[in-house]
């Protein structure tokens, strides 16, 4: 229960957020904070278990047959992430309030971090990859909308559609290569990837797993050359900044490779691709954040330094390297998320982030300046900080790591990106704080208030005592979770400031006063390394861009060329193609079942769809006699499913049937009464036999099927487990929101997306160039004075209230007899159109009162509502659950769960249906209102 907790309150608190947007800041803020600190302290009950060796667990069945379950575990690797996650998180809840002005929309924001916050802890709890996949997919979202929450700068924007390009990309990579890496393992559960790391190692998968899985890590974690995104993914806010790039987004790739290290390192691929790839980002990001100027630059560079060294670390393949990358990323969430916070604060307080125009803080800021200086020192590795002891404990072991041979090699590029690196931070502390004053044009900045600065100061001194006490406050948590990574057991730790004179510090010394001298001569520096010709990844990635868009535009244009005709055309072939490829290659013969005479009946209404059918081709210009004639052919097919005894299909066919005509009659309206020919006579006889060959191909295999011996299968387990296993004697109501309920809220999804997009697509037709062709159109026709007839509009008004009884009585029993939530839909959508037709949309939409947008929301949600609630009974999602009960005077009756399901698809029916109308209805009006605005 407490994972579940922990999971379920960042996404509980983003839907209370959203709720309740129309409050004040303080309850925005106490929602989001409350949710955080409560996730701490749940997590601070399960510490003890799991530093004691305990794993709490929980594994509930969602899609077994594809061997998705929502597992969770939280092992110490989890405990670290997860507390950073929250704990920072919540410090972050209370920066914002102070750093966002009182006009930004703060419920937007704290839901986009929440949602964030959910996703993270998902990933650092999940104990199934697909599971782990969900929520790393789900971080791309919220990370965007973060990145870009000041849509109004291009430079948010761009930073935001960045950042989901390359982390987007990468996470494609990572589904395949997790798919692989549960097929070569045998299953997707960690426990058990985690402990056959042998068998997938021999794997001939195992090459591409492992590149697919770090492209997935490597672009997430802006490993170079994927590095670019993040600075430019400074353009959100502080808060974000400080949040991303210190305990979340970021740290996930990080995270990735500790989690899978067990089963993807120890071989030379990995020693290989993973140091080199996180030594050349250490060394690239020192060397560029040196010469930034921008104070969330520099602070971004560093970033990607940081996270290069702990790849490097656990590329080396070593416990002891393992335990140095733990206690940093420790480290590097205290003194990054403090030192972002700062640079929020001077921003806030100067109005600038130029280094360039900065300096002399400390005497006017020196609170601001006491926190700033001390993260600086932690991120240059001085003592007493913690990042000195991590910054040695990296070095140390790369003074042990030979590459290709050579002893040296590695050891010295540590110690130029350990050189760098406190270049930049003495650089970070001293030009900003120190020396001359160069604000003068500037009011005189001072410290801030208690809600800016008290976060960061909590981050400092976490950042001070992981120096001064590192065994007390980390070490039990670092050697746990250092085992947890490796799978073996737990370290003898020993963090300590001073561990005598060894290689470590001396190369750390001779980096920090190479360091010295570097800051001393850095404007001699930064002028000659300006002068040098440099690629910019930015400018290389969007010439790779425009490139690739004006390439698929010209694809796009030559195969999705502006015509129904064409794209129908392909189809047809191709699906004649494949369908006569199988036949050459297996045959389809028919079988020996009986066949059932034709009555006359069926004759004569088998001529009437013929007919009908050549009608509509013959009189195609003629539209609403067309339409006539296909409503002819669909009471035919309703007719024949009647004779077939499958009444459920009858009434879904008629009640389809009515609704479409009703809305094609709308259509009718908005199009030209006599409209061109487009088609000559070779075309339309290419057409025909096209139709002709399809029409009988798939004749034929109806005729095959339907003759050949009935066989055991899925039908007839849905038969003889529709009442024992779903509570309702209709078969096909029990398959489509029980046996097969996931397909059902696939469907009634993609429908709700289909409304949006003719909500999308209808909305400007009555504007440019669609809404002058519009207006020429509706200038030929002429209108019936009376448009509401005084007898029609009293029937439906009558038949309004007796109809929607007639849907509702469909609804409930849909379970047991023909019926059900879409065909109730159908009915209830037929009597609302009926209104719309009668009585004007006007009269009718100002009596509406809930919109189709929340008809489809609501749909979606209650069918998610009700899937979910099968999971907190232990059974997989979508699961239903029914029961018989007595009530005095009605006697005894069944209830099932599946009603709700069937409720939410009723919604979004009706929804979707609504939205067309409304469009229809909306288009004409704006038309005839473009009308007469131009006569006047």
């Amino acid at each position: 229960m407490a994972l579940l907790t922990l999971i379920s309150l960042p996404f509980v608190a983003a839907i209370l957020l959203a709720l309740a947007r129309h409050a004040t800041r303080g309850v925005h803020m106490l929602i989001a904070g409350g949710a955080s600190a409560g996730g701490v302290a749940v997590l601070l009950t399960q510490a003890g278990a799991v530093l004691a060796g305990r794993t709490p667990a929980v594994r509930i069945a969602w899609l077994p047959a594809l061997g998705l379950d929502l597992s969770l575990w939280l092992d110490p690797l989890a405990l670290l992430f997860a507390a950073l996650i929250l704990g920072i998180g919540f410090l972050v809840v209370l920066y914002a309030q102070g750093y966002l002005k009182k006009e930004e929309p703060t419920a937007r924001f704290l839901s986009f971090l929440l949602l964030f916050q959910g996703a993270m802890v998902g990933i650092a709890l999940s104990g199934n990859v697909l599971l782990m996949l969900v929520f790393w997919e789900l971080t791309s979202l919220p990370s965007f909308l973060l990145i870009g929450f000041w849509r109004d700068r291009a430079e948010a924007r761009q930073g935001a559609r960045m950042a989901l390009t390359i982390t987007g990309g990468g996470g494609l990579a990572l589904i395949a290569g997790m798919v692989l890496l549960g097929k070569a393992a045998g299953s997707y559960e960690l426990a058990t990837i985690l402990s056959r790391a042998a068998q997938v190692q021999a794997s001939p998968l195992f090459p591409a797993i492992l590149l697919l899985i770090l492209a997935g890590a490597f672009t997430k974690s802006a490993q170079f050359p994927f590095h670019f995104w993040l600075p430019h993914a400074m353009a959100a806010p502080t808060p974000v900044s400080a949040y991303l790039h210190s305990a979340t987004m970021v740290k996930a790739g990080v995270f990735l490779l500790a989690r899978l290290w067990p089963v993807l390192a120890g071989t030379e691929w990995w020693f290989v691709i993973v140091t080199a790839v996180g030594l050349v980002t250490m060394i690239f990001g020192a060397g560029v954040a040196l010469f930034r100027h921008d104070l969330k630059a520099i602070l971004a560079y560093s970033t990607i330094s940081q996270l290069g060294l702990m790849v490097m670390l656990l590329g080396f393949g070593t416990a002891a390297a393992v335990t140095a990358a733990v206690f940093h990323i420790l480290n590097h969430a205290a003194f990054k998320a403090a030192l972002f916070m700062h640079a929020g604060i001077v921003d806030h307080e100067t109005g600038t982030r130029d280094i360039r125009r900065l300096g002399g803080l400390a005497a006017l800021m020196p609170l601001t300046a006491t926190l700033g200086v001390l993260a600086a020192a932690a991120m240059a590795g001085l003592p007493p900080l913690g990042g000195f002891i991590s910054k040695e404990m990296m070095l140390e072991q790369s003074a042990h790591t030979a590459w290709a041979g050579q002893a040296l090699l590695v050891p010295v590029l540590a110690t130029l990106a350990a050189l760098l690196s406190a270049a930049y931070s003495l650089r970070y502390a001293v030009a900003l704080h120190f020396g001359a004053r160069r604000t003068a044009a500037m009011a005189a900045p001072h410290d801030p208030g208690a809600l800016l600065l008290a976060p960061p100061a909590v981050l400092v001194g976490l950042a001070l005592a992981l120096g001064l006490a590192p065994m007390t406050l980390a070490g039990p948590l670092v050697a746990a979770a250092s085992a947890a990574v490796t799978g073996a057991t737990r370290p003898a730790l020993h963090l300590a400031l001073w561990h005598g004179v060894n290689p470590a510090l001396l190369m750390s010394l001779g980096a920090v006063a190479v360091a010295v001298l570097l800051l001393w001569r850095h404007a001699a520096v930064a002028a000659a390394v300006a002068r040098l010709p440099a690629p910019d990844a930015k400018r290389l990635f969007d010439r790779g861009m425009t490139a690739a868009v004006g390439a698929l535009r010209q694809l796009s244009g030559r195969l999705h060329a502006a015509s129904l005709q064409r794209y129908l055309t392909v189809l047809f072939l191709v699906a004649i193609a494949l369908g006569s490829e199988a036949a050459l290659r297996f045959g389809i013969t028919p079988g020996a079942r009986a066949t059932t005479p034709a009555s006359p009946v069926a004759i004569v209404a088998w001529v009437a769809l013929v007919a009908a059918t050549g009608a509509v081709l013959a009189i195609d210009r003629r539209r609403y006699l067309a339409l006539i004639f296909l409503s002819v052919i669909g009471v035919v097919m309703a007719l024949a499913f009647v004779h077939l005894s499958a009444p459920d299909l009858a009434l879904t066919q008629i009640a389809v049937e009515v609704v479409t005509i009703l809305l094609m009659l709308l259509a009718l309206h908005l199009l030209p009464g006599n409209p061109p020919r487009l088609s000559g006579v070779t075309r339309r006889a290419r057409d025909g036999l096209i139709a002709a060959a399809g029409g009988l191909g798939t004749g034929w295999l109806a005729w095959t099927i339907m003759t050949r011996p009935e066989r055991a299968g899925v039908s007839r387990f849905h038969w003889d487990n529709s009442y024992a296993g779903g509570g309702g004697t209709n078969v096909v109501n029990v398959t489509l929101v029980d046996f097969r309920a996931f397909d059902t809220f696939g469907e009634i999804t993609v429908l709700g997306i289909a409304g949006l997009a003719i909500y999308a697509l209808l909305e400007p037709a009555a504007h440019g160039v669609a809404g002058r062709r519009l207006r020429q159109w509706r200038s030929r026709d002429r209108f019936s004075p009376e448009r509401h007839p005084m007898m029609f509009v009293m029937a439906t008004r009558l038949l309004l209230p007796l109809a929607l009884l007639v849907g509702f009585y469909i609804f409930l029993r849909g379970h047991n007899q023909p019926g059900g939530g879409f065909i109730a839909a159908l009915v209830f959508s037929i009597a609302i159109l009926q209104q719309y037709l009668a009585s004007g949309f006007d009269w009718t939409d100002v009596r509406r009162r809930i919109g189709e947008h929340q008809l489809i929301a609501s749909g979606v949600l209650i069918a998610v509502a009700t899937g979910l609630g099968s999971l907190l009974f232990g059974a997989p999602f979508l699961t239903s659950s029914f029961g018989h009960f007595h009530l005095p005077l009605i006697g005894d009756f069944e209830l099932a769960t599946a009603m709700l399901f069937d409720l939410g698809v009723a919604a979004v029916v009706v929804g979707a249906v609504m939205m067309a109308l409304a469009q229809l209805a909306h288009v004409a009006q704006r038309a005839a209102k473009n009308d007469g605005d131009a006569a006047a």
